[in-house]
């Protein structure tokens, strides 16, 4: 574990977030909490989760800036005060809940990225005490809940596959008293994500997996491997889970269930909050999305991959001038044709340049190729028909 050290070392900003003595957990559930109403509810959850063979522990990091509203503060400090109450009348040896109070964080950094940060790096020094390599980190949110089988259905994944990473299943919570539109709205948000993994899936992407915040859980040997999470105000979960993806080894466990809370929220700029607010401002309530079209594009020069392998430039471009205009002028406009030449330079097999290839043409790029080829060669469309023309090519 000596480049857990290393990693320590040069994250000791950190170390002023004590770990117990004693302690001896497995996995470590990391919840950032900021003006919540309920995160009880969460824990609670958690609490009347199946047991595990070895001892859990769970941390709520309560945070707020150095610019935070008085208001917010206050009912962060009773919100901690709650935590502890439970704690001291909730905790067992297979199940123990903490929380720490974190204030006047810096105002350039200070968000959900940075309190999930100081939970993960929390739990990786515990690890590191406790002299457990295989320790594992799982990420959730306050306004969640989950299936009672989520605690132990990670602990044996981890146990029997040894993985670096599991994404797990969600469904929104939705009241039978909420909003009809709000009700629509998280239906049609839940199908876009779907559609989106279902999509690169369907391309030959290998890092298709979905990456939501409260919905993954990493071994801390692959968390200090990747250099830790960010510290960005939103968006975190996304540019984290594409670097541990790049690993390998990720599996979806689509039989425990994280259940976040559907509702809006001005906190981020992209995520579920604003996704909703957009798709019900919209005149006829419709989301519309990436055209599988633009997919079908990226997929034949994905399909062209291995042919690139070892070729010179000039073949190289003969072979991207056959695909749709909207990849020409892409890659074109990027020099991504250095990429494909950086590939072949460095890589010996086919095996190593096809990983090579893919760590050019990542998720960032697909998102930005999806986003460059709308609207002047593809049209929007609505997640249902989407969803439906995506059918063919799965």
């Amino acid at each position: 574990m000596k480049y857990w050290q290393k990693y320590i070392d040069k994250h000791k900003v950190y170390d002023k977030y004590a770990v117990p003595r004693k302690f001896n957990y497995a996995m470590v559930v990391v919840i950032p909490c900021f003006d919540e109403p309920d995160v009880l509810t969460t824990l609670n959850s958690l609490k009347h989760c199946l047991p595990t063979q070895h001892p859990v522990g769970v941390l709520v990091v309560v945070n707020s800036s150095e610019t935070t509203d008085e208001a917010i503060v206050i009912h962060n400090r009773k919100t901690y005060d709650d935590v502890i109450d439970f704690a001291n009348n909730e905790n067992r040896s297979t199940l123990s809940f903490h929380a720490l109070l974190c204030e006047d964080l810096p105002r350039k950094h200070a968000g959900v990225g940075l309190a999930r940060k100081i939970g993960m790096e929390w739990a990786t020094r515990g690890f590191l005490q406790c002299e457990n390599r295989a320790g594992v980190i799982l990420s959730l949110d306050a306004d969640c809940t989950v299936s009672e089988n989520y605690l132990n259905t990670i602990e044996s994944q981890f146990q029997l596959s040894q993985p670096n990473c599991c994404v797990l299943n969600f469904q929104h919570r939705i009241t039978p008293n909420s909003d009809p539109l709000l009700n629509d709205a998280i239906e049609q948000y839940e199908q876009y994500i779907w559609y989106f993994r279902d999509a690169l899936r369907a391309i030959g992407f290998p890092y298709y997996y979905h990456t939501i915040g409260s919905a993954f859980a990493v071994s801390a040997d692959a968390y200090v491997r990747v250099g830790g999470i960010g510290r960005q105000q939103g968006g975190e979960d996304f540019y984290f889970l594409q670097k541990v993806f790049q690993l390998g080894k990720t599996s979806e466990l689509m039989k425990a269930f994280v259940y976040p809370e559907a509702r809006f929220s001005e906190r981020i700029p992209f995520g579920t909050g604003p996704a909703l607010e957009k798709i019900i401002a919209s005149a006829d309530g419709l989301l519309r999305v990436y055209s599988v079209d633009a997919f079908i594009a990226l997929k034949g020069f994905f399909d062209l991959r291995i042919k690139f392998y070892k070729q010179s430039d000039d073949q190289v471009l003969s072979l991207i001038n056959q695909l749709h205009p909207s990849i020409q002028d892409f890659l074109h406009e990027n020099k991504f044709l250095a990429s494909i030449s950086d590939c072949n330079n460095n890589a010996a097999s086919v095996s190593s340049f096809e990983k090579r290839f893919f760590h050019h043409f990542n998720a960032f790029v697909i998102i930005k190729y999806l986003n460059f080829a709308h609207i002047p060669y593809f049209e929007l469309i609505p997640i249902h028909q989407a969803k439906d023309k995506l059918v063919g090519l799965l």
